[in-house]
């Protein structure tokens, strides 16, 4: 009986959560689309382009569960390629909720849900945001325009280092599961894991650019802004709008910022366009991705999931 009850129980927060979930992103979008048609500037829309940057947020998502899986590996979880997409979706549909724990929650509740014991996907979804940030600190120093000086990357290379060294240190992950109340069940992550896991995280925020610039191109803004600049400002006011506690999603401290760095190369115009069209891409893009899963993806008994066959 008292399982019952607590079946329902949970049955019914799920229910709010993904209530909650659509409101929050159906206002995103809402208030992203109002200000993108209240732009004064003359876009061109061109498809071919608009579809490049698309198909490459296809690609980050890819390269970015494929990191995840990596480090999962890592503490010997195994989450099948289409689960993963599945789980990550889903999580990401969090962050639009006000509060920056329920992406992460979300996370760790759907690898558990999957198989993935629960040490391991707490622990993996503190590892996903640390190599994001690293190597995203990375980026930034290589390529934000007058940026490359000795000091910068030297200063980046301390910073991915000691991403790799933190994760992979023995002591490291245990101290913060015990911080985190999970004892000594967190465990440091295989050297390998942690580059390979890296190495595909930085590769996601280049191709985010290479998305970030076709964006540009597709709404027939000047082609002033070169690629490596366009993913140095995409991944610098990403990671500031991750860390703004305070905005959901990062909602207007990305934009600030993508205004501040745009401002040169296309103008006050040109760069209120392409930083609320970024936001608006990428609700839109988030969203579909979660609704997708929904229906093509589909879970089994055991928390196995795989892909629906028609």
């Amino acid at each position: 009986m008292r399982a019952s009850r607590g079946a329902r129980w949970i049955l019914a927060l799920q229910i709010v959560m993904s209530v909650a979930v659509v409101v929050f992103v159906a206002r995103a979008l809402a208030a992203n689309w109002s200000t993108f048609r209240s732009t004064r500037i003359v876009l061109a829309f061109h498809p071919w382009w608009l579809l490049a940057s698309f198909g490459s947020l296809a690609v980050v998502t890819a390269f970015q569960v494929e990191s995840w899986r990596l480090m999962l590996r890592g503490w010997k979880q195994r989450v099948g390629f289409w689960p993963g997409v599945r789980i990550w979706a889903l999580a990401n549909l969090g962050r639009y909720v006000p509060g920056k724990v329920w992406s992460v929650t979300g996370m760790v509740v759907l690898a558990e849900q999957a198989g993935v014991q629960r040490w391991a996907s707490a622990a993996s979804a503190v590892a996903v945001q640390a190599v994001g940030i690293g190597t995203a600190v990375v980026l930034v120093a290589a390529a934000t325009p007058h940026a490359a000086s000795p000091v910068r990357l030297a200063a980046a290379a301390v910073v991915a280092l000691g991403t790799v060294a933190l994760l992979a240190w023995k002591g490291a992950l245990p101290r913060l599961g015990r911080v985190m109340g999970a004892a000594s069940e967190w465990h440091a992550l295989p050297a390998g894991a942690v580059v390979s896991g890296s190495g595909l995280t930085l590769l996601s925020w280049i191709v985010y650019g290479v998305a970030f610039w076709a964006l540009g191109r597709g709404l027939g803004l000047p082609p002033t802004l070169p690629l490596a600049d366009a993913a140095s400002v995409f991944a610098l006011g990403y990671i500031l709008g991750l860390l703004a506690l305070f905005a959901p999603g990062g909602i207007g401290v990305r934009e600030a910022t993508f205004l501040a760095l745009l401002t040169p190369y296309l103008g006050s115009g040109g760069a209120i366009a392409l930083s609320v069209a970024s936001r608006l891409e990428l609700t839109v893009a988030e969203a579909a991705a979660g609704a997708a899963v929904l229906v093509f993806v589909r879970r089994h008994r055991g928390g196995s999931l795989d892909a629906t066959r028609s």
